[in-house]
């Protein structure tokens, strides 16, 4: 997964500015960012602070590990009952 180009203080930054009353095709063009990250992060984080976006990034995070974890646990699992199985045919 790809690594945004922007810190959690700077897309509420961004959205504060669209509060402030900026329109979208002056935020956009201002901050090389594309209407459509713009429109998600504004459904993901509007009306949050600082570090409530900073604990929901470090979560999303967190989640990414484990999960990611979890696909190699199921493989190493999935791998050993294969193993057992072809032995325990093997035997007579």
């Amino acid at each position: 997964m790809r690594k945004s180009r922007f810190s959690p203080p700077q897309i509420a930054e961004i959205l504060k500015e669209f509060d402030n009353g900026k329109t979208v095709a002056d935020i956009t063009r201002e901050h090389g960012v594309s209407s459509a990250a713009f429109y998600m992060w504004r459904s993901k984080y509007a009306g949050m602070s600082d570090k409530e976006l900073r604990r929901i990034k470090e979560l999303e995070e967190e989640n990414r590990k484990l999960k990611q974890m979890y696909a190699n646990l199921a493989l190493d699992h999935q791998m050993a009952k294969e193993i057992i199985e072809k032995s325990s045919e093997a035997l007579p």
